[in-house]
């Protein structure tokens, strides 16, 4: 097997695994409100529930008060033009329309119902759109094949009084056109003279030209091919329908060849290579490549600005510059239509956010974002002409701006007013979500060397096999026997290539192990019989590794309590040489938010200068992080309210930190409730340093923070990742005993990050 056929099946089993486990399926159902007590019961369902109901009969517009409504869009399809798998049926499309889900989730906080329906009759489309429009803010068409997605969008659009939108029609087409507007500006070309050629003249196609239009091209300057070639006046062509008809026009162009001659814009929404380098060389001078098949374009990125340096070129593809990505559209659109009550999607609304990206391409780019894509030179340019989908401020820019124009229009229910509208915007933007894409950009830019002192653990070696197909770092596996491990990779179909495998009973240097672990160790008692004897456990060995260089961390503890991989790096590895002090801290993710608790994994009653010391590495691991500290103390008081040894601990360490690190937001004693609560803390407590959600928590003693973590952990949809080990002279980070996978990837990662920070400070 071939290495491109090794990563494609690597990206095979991944892919199925992670919609598999732990639980089957992207997403889920969760309850907004409490359901635990009987008054709780009477409220949600009979009795209580009966007064909503007489609300919303009584008037209508109340759904979006009293339920869901307001912030629920239809993901709807019947499958018959699913991403490039064309027609597979609804049900077969439905884990797309989950990630459609997801995706309008995580970029914009709306919840999403699939809707999968299975009928390729397009009024049966209609019919079950219009039967459950009273459950939705809006509807979301996806995967619809031409030109039935044309008739059912104009339909639903006419006949409902909700958002409709077919993302495969306008996402593209607003997308390119926001990077049409910059690319024309840098090349100095009036939009309505310029050539503009599109491959293809399926829903994307027609979607973009007609949308090109709309921003200042002329229809007469735009020819449109097919894959029987260009729609030229006089073709037969028995599939030509009312939406494609427009654009036929009289020319002498029959191939896509001729069609691009002279040619200033080429759109490919197609398939992957039609467009050659001979016909690249017959465009106009300065030309503007859109070649945005998926996942293989028109033509290849490098090969387009090797084949013409001046050219301006975009790809749907994430591993080059000018990425046209449609999540830069959908869920922001709908976000500030459903913000205003908008009954439409207009001409106007889909303007404002082409208009809005645009703009936003020309601003500085912050340092976060130019971290995430690994390019502290991002800015407006011939490699920059529309936003990166992972910046945040594209929910402030394009949502405000289309809020405004639904408004400016006459299709808003809601007027809001926008200033205020856009500080709310903002609110929904967690910087720190980026925290692991910019820990694997960093990861992959200087892979470090790993290793797994359980080595023959299956997740161990899925993880592994995960971690060099996406380059976080060098695997190193451990085991009793090298055969018996490859045997275990070969019954769990992974490869072992580029995973370095390690007998410790074979290993070279062992004996050298064995002295500089009784020189660390003599003075403590330990003798080189038991130095040994202490070096054939493999957490110890692994350890040695790390401290003798031949590896660069240790990522360990997934079939084990925390004491046995910490006891070795303690032992062996120790603090840093500025401090005293090791502890634990773990990245928890909960409802669109990001967490820092520490310390959640070492240190059991800590005193108050040690609590200072724990937040102090805990707040500088962040900031390597790039993340700016915002540090609560938590407690059962608050601000004094209880004076007790415990509150007056936690008061001592935030006079601690505060006197060493006075540019850190610190405040406490506090209950977590209030410290989370700005509101609560602005009308009690105005005099409290936290003034922005805090997103470092300090727990007073072991059992408060662990206790917490899992609490949190099993009773709600919160993520969490550690711990991450601070302190340690070199990284040796704990996994949880059972853990699943992607923990281990994302510790190796963050090893690795860590590991180069190491060499930095060596080096230095």
């Amino acid at each position: 097997m071939n290495q491109p056929d090794k990563k494609k099946e690597g990206l095979r089993k991944a892919a199925l695994h992670y919609h598999e486990f732990p639980r089957r399926g992207k997403i889920e159902v969760n309850s907004t409100k409490p359901c635990v007590t009987q008054d709780d019961l009477s409220l949600a369902y009979t009795p209580g529930v009966a007064e909503p109901c007489l609300e919303i009969a009584r008037d209508p517009s109340l759904a979006r008060r009293y339920t869901s409504k307001g912030n629920l869009v239809a993901v709807l399809s019947n499958g018959t033009a699913v991403l490039g798998l064309g027609n597979i049926g609804a049900l077969a499309g439905k884990p797309v329309m989950e990630g459609k889900g997801v995706l309008f989730k995580r970029f914009a906080d709306i919840d999403v119902f699939d809707i999968e329906v299975d009928s390729e009759d397009p009024e049966e489309v209609i019919r079950t759109a219009k039967s459950i429009a009273p459950t939705f803010g809006g509807i979301n068409l996806e995967d619809i094949k031409a030109p039935e997605c044309f008739y059912i969008e104009e339909t639903l659009k006419r006949e409902l009084d909700i958002p409709v939108f077919h993302d495969d029609q306008h996402g593209t087409a607003i997308i390119s056109g926001a990077a049409l507007m910059n690319a024309l500006e840098l090349t100095g070309k009036d939009i309505s003279k310029v050539k503009i050629v599109v491959s293809g003249a399926g829903a994307a196609g027609i979607a973009c030209a007609n949308f090109y239009i709309a921003l200042g091209a002329t229809l007469e300057n735009i020819l449109m091919t097919d894959s029987k070639g260009v729609l030229w006046e006089g073709r037969g062509d028995e599939n030509r329908n009312k939406y494609k008809q427009k654009f036929f026009r009289k020319t002498e162009a029959r191939e896509l060849g001729d069609a691009v001659r002279g040619a200033d814009v080429f759109c490919g929404v197609s398939m992957a290579d039609v467009l050659k380098p001979e016909m690249v060389r017959l465009m106009n001078e300065n030309p503007v490549i859109f070649a945005m098949a998926n996942p293989d374009p028109e033509i290849t990125y490098p090969l387009a600005r090797q084949t013409r340096p001046d050219a301006i070129v975009a790809t749907g593809r994430s591993d080059y510059p000018n990425q046209v990505n449609n999540v830069l559209g959908f869920p922001f659109i709908f976000r500030g239509a459903l913000d205003v009550e908008a009954t439409h999607i207009n001409e106007e609304m889909k303007l404002a956010a082409a208009y809005a990206l645009a703009d936003l391409a020309k601003q500085e780019v912050p340092d976060s974002v130019k971290r995430a894509y690994d390019d502290m030179t991002l800015g407006f340019g011939p490699d920059y002409i529309i936003p990166k989908p992972f910046d945040p401020r594209v929910l402030v820019w394009a949502s405000s701006a289309v809020a405004e124009a639904a408004m400016r229009t006459g299709v808003a229910r809601k007027p809001v007013d926008i200033e205020k509208y856009k500080e709310s915007l903002k609110d929904k933007v967690d910087w720190s979500r980026e925290f692991m894409r910019n820990i694997y950009v960093s990861a992959q830019k200087d892979p470090k060397r790993i290793v797994f002192p359980e080595g023959d653990d299956p997740k161990i070696i899925w993880a592994a096999s995960e971690i060099v197909q996406e380059g976080y770092a060098k695997p190193i596996l451990l085991a009793k026997n090298k055969e018996e491990l490859l045997k275990k990779f070969e019954e769990l179909h992974h490869d072992p290539e580029g995973i370095e495998i390690i007998e410790p009973k074979n290993w070279p240097y062992r004996e050298d192990y064995v002295n500089e672990y009784f020189r660390l160790r003599q003075r403590k008692g330990k003798t080189r019989g038991g130095a040994t004897i202490s070096l054939k456990n493999y957490f110890y060995f692994a350890t040695m590794m790390v401290e003798m260089g031949h590896a660069d961390a240790m990522v360990a503890g997934v079939s084990v309590h925390y004491p046995e991989v910490l006891r070795p790096a303690l032992k062996i590895i120790g603090p840093k040489k500025s401090g005293k002090l090791v502890a634990g801290m773990y990245l928890v993710q909960h409802e669109r938010k990001s967490y820092f608790f520490a310390d959640a994994a070492v240190n059991i009653n800590p005193t108050a200068e040690q609590l200072a010391e724990i937040t102090l590495m805990a707040a500088e691991e962040m900031e390597r992080m790039h993340m700016e500290p915002r540090v609560a103390m938590l407690s059962f008081s608050n601000f004094g309210s209880v004076r007790s040894p415990e509150t007056e601990k936690i008061r001592e360490a935030v006079e601690l930190v505060r006197r060493r690190r006075s540019d850190i937001p610190v405040d406490g004693p506090v209950q977590p409730d209030v410290a989370l609560n700005q509101e609560l803390l602005d009308e009690h407590y105005p005099f409290a340093d936290i003034k922005r959600r805090p997103n470092l928590l300090i727990f007073p003693n072991l059992d408060a923070g662990n206790i917490s973590l899992r609490l949190v952990r099993h009773l709600s949809n919160a993520n969490s990742i550690g711990p991450i080990i601070v302190g340690l002279a070199k990284p040796i980070h704990l996994l949880p005993r059972g853990t699943e996978v992607t923990n281990i990837v994302n510790l190796a990662a963050i090893a690795c990050v860590d590991a180069q920070q190491v060499d930095t400070l060596v080096m230095a």
